[in-house]
């Protein structure tokens, strides 16, 4: 399938630098068979019903982001050379220390057995370099890593949020959900930032039932597809597990007639990965590298709620196979049109299976 059929022109003006406030004052598209109605997430517990069950991912993003400094080489001349380190992948966590696959820029300054200083407690080696991608040995491990990270990482903001303005300290909160518990993403489940308190209340009355399950988001999520056919592209793999009980939970909701309601690709990706043929969600712990283009059948899903995604992107061809290409093109139109605010920072959309090709 070729990539272009997923392009569109997006107005960089539409592109949002910082959620609204409170979270669930966004805008949400709810894109249904007779077309688009513009709703928002307040309205949410309206678009569900008594029994059906919203599925959330708990994952919760670590400050990725480091700023180190490689000393000067003792040969070669040159001075210290800044460099930038956004960790995308845990490999290891032994005690004596933590290996990771991380993104690093200037990526051509760099070699093996470099060494790159991130503050007084925290540096690593340059194990191997691939490209703009770097396995990295850190000094210290377990929870002697976690806390150092604390100490001196930075929220990872997506790219384009952070090519146009400077990281705030508010961030660290904003680019969280409200229910994040399971450390291990570099990125968001976006669509659960427009969660609160009081929405879960309104929804809890409501009579919607909910439960969370975890995969860890990597940064390659955020990556458009470089191949020009789908048939090409690799896709980034992801740790997620549902539990026996989780899956238990999910299982008994939509025998008993209610819908299993996604919050979130993350979310979508692990339910499906966890799917048998006759839709039942089975226990997963592993990774998952699962790509979805129009043309699969969703087995484990019946609605999800999501946020608007970039061209050409692997979530957008998802949401073109959830609910039809067709449709889609036609909502992001009129969301564009209609002023709506893209990416994790922006609104939101909710998507019930049209398959319109």
């Amino acid at each position: 399938m070729r990539v272009d059929l997923f392009d569109f022109d997006l107005p960089p003006e539409r592109i949002a630098l910082e959620p609204v406030r409170p979270r669930d004052a966004a805008r949400m598209l709810h894109v249904a068979t007779d077309g688009a109605h513009d709703r928002g997430v307040g309205d949410l517990a309206e678009l569900l019903r008594p029994g059906d069950m919203l599925v959330l991912n708990d994952t919760k993003v670590i400050p990725a982001q480091l700023a180190g400094v490689r000393p000067a080489r003792a040969e070669g001349g040159g001075g210290d050379v800044s460099v930038d380190v956004t960790l995308h992948k845990r490999l290891e966590d032994e005690n004596t220390g933590a290996k990771w696959r991380a993104f690093v820029r200037p990526a051509k300054r760099l070699r093996e057995g470099d060494h790159i200083s991130f503050g007084d407690h925290l540096s690593c080696i340059v194990e191997r370099r691939d490209g703009a991608e770097a396995t990295l040995l850190f000094n210290r491990g377990g929870a002697a890593f976690d806390a150092a990270l604390a100490a001196v990482g930075a929220p990872p903001l997506p790219p384009y949020i952070a090519r146009q303005r400077a990281v705030r300290a508010e961030d660290a909160a904003d680019y969280q959900t409200v229910f994040a518990r399971a450390d291990g993403s570099v990125a968001a489940p976006t669509a659960g930032l427009h969660f609160t308190d009081d929405l879960f209340v309104a929804l809890e009355a409501r009579g919607v039932l909910r439960e969370t399950i975890t995969l860890h988001v990597g940064a390659g999520t955020f990556l458009p597809v470089a191949a020009d056919d789908t048939s090409d592209h690799i896709m980034h793999s992801e740790w997620g597990e549902i539990t026996q009980r989780q899956a238990a939970r999910i299982n008994a909701a939509r025998a008993a007639g209610g819908r299993v309601v996604a919050v979130g690709t993350t979310a979508l990706r692990l339910l499906e990965s966890a799917a048998d043929d006759a839709g039942e969600i089975n226990p997963f712990c592993a990774e998952t590298d699962i790509f979805i283009t129009p043309g699969y059948k969703f087995r484990g899903v019946d609605a999800l709620m999501t946020n608007f995604h970039l061209p050409r992107s692997t979530l957008f061809m998802l949401v073109c196979a959830f609910a039809g290409t067709k449709a889609m093109k036609d909502a992001y139109a009129h969301a564009i049109a209609a002023g709506y605010r893209f990416y994790s920072f922006g609104d939101a959309c909710f998507l019930e299976p049209t398959r319109g090709g």
